[in-house]
């Protein structure tokens, strides 16, 4: 089925349903994040408590977290620096090349790090491309910015025949 690399291995609603003892007990060393819509709004500068809490949850149980993101630079460094989160920006997801970076920084491997994020066509078509437990959550926020747009069109459309074919039972 050509569609398998758009289908997330698990969904969540949002960050908070995953805690650093299921994912320990499931071998998973290292997080790597989306961050717009994954974590926070998109158009938020910065990490809300409940994130930065979370986000600290995670590194205290002895998780590698990266954020991996398609933003820029001034954009994803003003989230992370006051957090102390590494993160690797311009990502180009779904190309595989920023995710073997961000296991190369974690020094971790495939079978040992979850890919968390918001979008089909980006975090999990490149999390499973590149052979990553991919867990797809639901945008924090309502509104996008304009690829986003043009990227849930697309994925609304692949959603439906997942629901068609039975393969996901969720609801949006």
């Amino acid at each position: 089925m050509m569609y398998k690399n758009f289908l997330p291995d698990e969904y969540v609603k949002d960050v908070y349903q995953l805690s650093a003892e299921a994912l320990l007990a499931k071998g998973v060393k290292g997080i790597i994040t989306d961050l717009d819509n994954t974590l926070v709004a998109w158009d938020r500068p910065d990490a809300t408590p409940e994130i930065a809490s979370w986000i600290k949850e995670m590194q205290d149980a002895g998780l590698k977290v990266t954020i991996l993101s398609n933003n820029n630079e001034l954009r994803v460094k003003s989230f992370c620096d006051p957090i102390g989160m590494p993160f690797i920006f311009a990502a180009r997801k779904p190309l595989k090349k920023s995710f073997k970076l961000a296991l190369t920084q974690m020094n971790l491997k495939k079978d040992e790090v979850v890919m968390i994020g918001d979008q089909v066509m980006t975090d999990v078509l490149g999390g499973n491309r590149f052979g990553l437990h991919t867990i797809l959550v639901v945008p924090v926020a309502k509104s996008d910015g304009k690829m986003t747009k043009i990227n849930r069109m697309i994925e609304r459309r692949i959603m439906k025949k997942f629901k068609q074919k039975g393969l996901i039972s969720w609801e949006e």
